[in-house]
C-alpha cells in the first residue's frame, strides 16, 4: 500500500510543470493540466482546489482562466504538496501492544510501559527523516531536474503544446 495517494504524483506533476525552464512560473488551466498528463479532469480539480485551500496556487476566473503558484517555486516543497494533497499523515500508529501481552496476566509491570515504545520511537524518527527529505526537495528543483536530463527543444515543446491548447480554447469559444 502506498504512504501516499497518486494525487500526490499528479499534484507535483502538475506544480512542475507551471515553471518554465528559467525557473518562471505559468499559468495553467485545469483542463490543460489534465490533458498534459492524461489525468482526468475531475481529480484534478479537487487536487487544485486543496492546493488554493493550502495557499499553494491562486485561481483566475474568465474564459483564459486557470491557476497560478500564490508563492516562488523555490518556496514550495515536495512536503507541502503532499500535505496539501493528503493532509498530514503519520505512517505509524502504535498500538501500545507492550501494555497487553498476554505473559503479563493481569497487571502489566510499570517497567514495560516506561517511557516511549521503542517500536514507535524508530517509526517517527523515519518519519521525520522522510518529511525532512522531502522538505527539501521543491517545485523549482525538480523543475530543473526535468529540464537538464531533458532534450534541448524539450522547454519549446511545452510552450508550443500550451500555445496550442489555448490557442484551440479560444477558437471553441469565439
Amino acid at each position: 500500500m502506498a504512504y501516499y495517494s497518486s494525487g500526490v504524483e499528479y499534484g507535483i506533476h502538475c506544480l512542475v510543470n507551471m515553471v518554465d525552464e528559467n525557473g518562471v512560473p505559468q499559468d495553467m488551466s485545469v483542463r490543460e493540466a489534465a490533458k498534459l498528463q492524461g489525468v482526468p479532469y475531475d481529480y484534478l480539480g479537487k487536487i487544485f482546489t486543496k492546493f488554493s485551500k493550502a495557499g499553494l496556487v491562486t485561481s483566475s476566473e474568465g474564459r483564459k482562466g486557470g491557476y497560478k503558484l500564490a508563492i516562488a517555486p523555490d518556496e514550495i516543497s515536495v512536503l507541502d504538496i503532499a500535505q496539501a494533497i493528503d493532509g498530514k499523515k503519520s505512517i505509524f500508529d502504535c498500538k501500545e501492544i507492550r501494555q497487553n501481552m498476554d505473559i503479563f496476566s493481569d497487571q502489566t509491570p510499570q517497567w514495560a510501559c516506561e517511557g516511549i515504545c521503542g517500536i514507535n520511537a524508530v517509526m517517527r524518527n523515519a518519519q521525520a527523516m522522510m518529511e525532512k527529505e522531502l522538505a527539501k526537495h521543491t517545485v523549482f528543483s525538480l523543475s530543473q531536474q526535468i529540464h537538464k536530463k531533458s532534450h534541448t527543444s524539450y522547454a519549446i515543446e511545452i510552450q508550443q503544446w500550451f500555445g496550442k491548447q489555448r490557442g484551440h480554447q479560444c477558437e471553441d469559444q469565439a
